[in-house]
């Protein structure tokens, strides 16, 4: 499991969060895919900002520690909608920490997936303010963050989080570096340098992939930070958060994936 269980997300850095911080509300949300299939959402609203970003999960689809990352977003003056992926297979049921998750992760395509990005950008577009729009993912999510860049025009980035950047036998999720000829939208990669998962030489291929296709983008690398480093119980790893914090805000507010405040 990308998160222990209980675990919450890293709160906003206080100085980046705008004068009159705070969300102007959110709820829960039963979308529909281009197929018909009903899924979970839960949107947070940001008042006038026009920002807006998709919130690709972890494995364990639309979990709480979703829910309340959208309000973090809104409260800095993001609107955000996160989802869940797996409407075909589990159901619309609230999920929790015993979910057993991979044989649904299993039966998840690029297809659907994509599809329910985006049912879940329309709304968000339509509900909110929001006329530039991210997808940001973590773990599973990270790289279908990465992978959106490709398959969903007209976004203004994407940001991953510790996406996995290899391949598997067998796999039906291309690799990203595979698809960085066909990426539009800047791309923002946030690592852990102790994440097994994620060798460097992953991460090298990417940028470097990136780099020979003149995408906009940066990848950080915080040394010695571990996979899941985006979470309050591991309080060691909080400058680590406030900086991935401060990296994802400045690209949203810019544009610009380099900067880092």
């Amino acid at each position: 499991m990308c998160y222990p269980p209980g675990a919450r997300p890293p709160d906003v850095p206080s100085d980046v969060l705008p004068p009159m911080s705070g969300g102007s509300g959110a709820e829960d949300l039963t979308l529909a895919s281009a197929d018909g299939t009903k899924f979970r959402a839960y949107l947070a609203r940001a008042g006038d900002g026009d920002a807006g970003v998709v919130i690709a999960p972890d494995v364990r689809g639309l979990h709480s520690f979703y829910e309340e990352l959208a309000e973090r977003f809104a409260s800095a003056g993001v609107h955000a909608i996160a989802f869940d992926y797996f409407g075909r297979t589990a159901g619309m049921d609230r999920r929790g920490d015993d979910f057993d998750y991979m044989p649904h992760v299993r039966q998840a395509t690029p297809r659907t997936v994509f599809a329910d990005i985006a049912a879940s950008r329309a709304r968000l577009e339509k509900e909110t303010k929001a006329a530039r729009t991210f997808v940001l993912g973590f773990c599973f999510g990270g790289r279908i963050a990465f992978l959106s860049s490709a398959e969903q025009p007209g976004l203004a980035g994407v940001v991953g989080f510790y996406g996995r950047l290899g391949k598997r036998e067998n796999e039906v999720w291309p690799a990203p570096a595979e698809q960085a000829p066909r990426m539009r939208a800047p791309v923002l990669g946030l690592f852990g340098g102790g994440d097994p998962s994620i060798p460097p030489s992953d991460s090298a291929a990417f940028d470097s992939a990136l780099t020979i296709a003149k995408l906009k983008h940066h990848i950080e690398t915080y040394p010695g930070a571990p996979h899941s480093f985006f979470d309050r119980t591991f309080s060691e790893h909080k400058k680590e958060c406030d900086d991935a914090w401060r990296r994802v805000l400045a690209f949203m507010r810019t544009g610009d994936p380099a900067r880092a405040a």
